[in-house]
């Protein structure tokens, strides 16, 4: 197994306002493998904003960041940054259908080009020593035949030296659908990632697409290098607690949930004296006691009382707790 092979062998997809630092901190304590992506960033929010948006926590690792631009000299550049703040790989948004990054000119949209794209990712190979990938489509539009993939991945590949693609086995309607739409109304098609692995054995081939379990992973992963989930992640955390031992291999035992919610509070209270609001943090963990007792009464506790925003950590300290006495240890299933 080659060292991309394994690099990329299971990661968490890159969401807009879920994946920040926080949400990759709380996975990490989740599992150690997992590869983590940053939300997409615009070069020009990198170069001219004020705000510090490369940013991350060193527990983080492995974590890539996720940019999204049209100009190679840009990409380069944000690049380059990433790997002085010690980012492990960088990735190129080629999938993301919203108007508003169709209009920026960047985004799915260059699935139309694929020769700005390669040039992009040569910019920033040239640039850096850390891997360089594409995060795309199966096509857009009526343009979502095979070929028109095929030929996407061949250039990219050849001009721009790309060996890695995550493909999002839908294609993206670039009018008409609103984001969340396009991640369900255009039907999955996993036979043209499959095909790209037959036809490019050499590339690393990643599928990413409702995949909800780590059965429908371990099936796929006997075809490609690799599985990245989004949603169900996000939704049912939990499911992230088995993925060291049964994607990785690794000898593990199984996790108390609510010691690692407690292995939280010194982060939690290190950014709580940095101005941060607490919500900020555990609206990422809501999910975490999903189709377990006393779920909804976690959900119901964090919503409705840390939705304050001078919340202190007190409240989640309390919300564990009490669900701790009241149904955890009657049921002893939280592990």
């Amino acid at each position: 197994m080659n060292k991309n092979f394994y690099f990329h062998r299971f990661s968490v997809a890159p969401m807009l306002n879920w994946t920040d630092r926080h949400c990759r901190y709380f996975y990490r304590k989740l599992s150690s493998k997992v590869l983590l992506y940053t939300e997409m960033i615009p070069t020009s929010a990198i170069i001219h904003g004020k705000n510090n948006y490369l940013a991350f926590n060193r527990e983080e690792h492995p974590v890539v960041l996720q940019l999204g631009g049209n100009n190679p000299k840009d990409m380069a550049k944000c690049a380059k940054l990433a790997e002085i703040y010690g980012y492990d790989s960088i990735n190129m948004n080629v999938g993301c259908p919203s108007n508003r990054i169709h209009n920026s000119g960047f985004g799915a949209c260059l699935m139309n080009d694929a020769f700005i794209v390669a040039n992009c990712i040569k910019a920033m190979r040239d640039v850096v020593n850390i891997p360089v990938t594409v995060k795309t489509r199966i096509g857009i539009d009526n343009q979502d035949n095979y070929e028109f993939l095929s030929n996407f991945v061949n250039i990219v590949s050849q001009y721009g030296g790309c060996n890695t693609f995550i493909i999002h086995a839908r294609k993206a309607l670039l009018s008409g659908l609103k984001p969340k739409e396009n991640r369900k109304i255009p039907p999955l098609n996993y036979s043209h990632v499959y095909s790209l692995k037959r036809n490019f054995p050499n590339i690393n081939i990643v599928i990413n697409g409702e995949i909800n379990t780590l059965e429908e992973a371990q099936i796929h992963l006997l075809y490609l290098d690799g599985v990245m989930i989004g949603r169900e992640a996000y939704q049912n955390p939990k499911i992230l607690t088995r993925v060291d031992k049964d994607i990785f291999g690794c000898n593990t035992s199984s996790v108390d949930l609510i010691k690692l919610v407690r292995s939280m509070y010194p982060y939690i209270q290190s950014e709580l004296a940095k101005g941060v609001y607490l919500n900020s943090i555990t609206k990422h963990m809501l999910g975490l006691f999903k189709n377990m007792s006393g779920s909804s009464q976690w959900r119901r506790l964090l919503s409705t009382n840390i939705n304050r925003k001078k919340s202190d950590i007190s409240i989640l300290k309390e919300t564990v707790d009490l669900l701790e006495n009241n149904f955890f240890n009657k049921n002893k299933d939280f592990s």
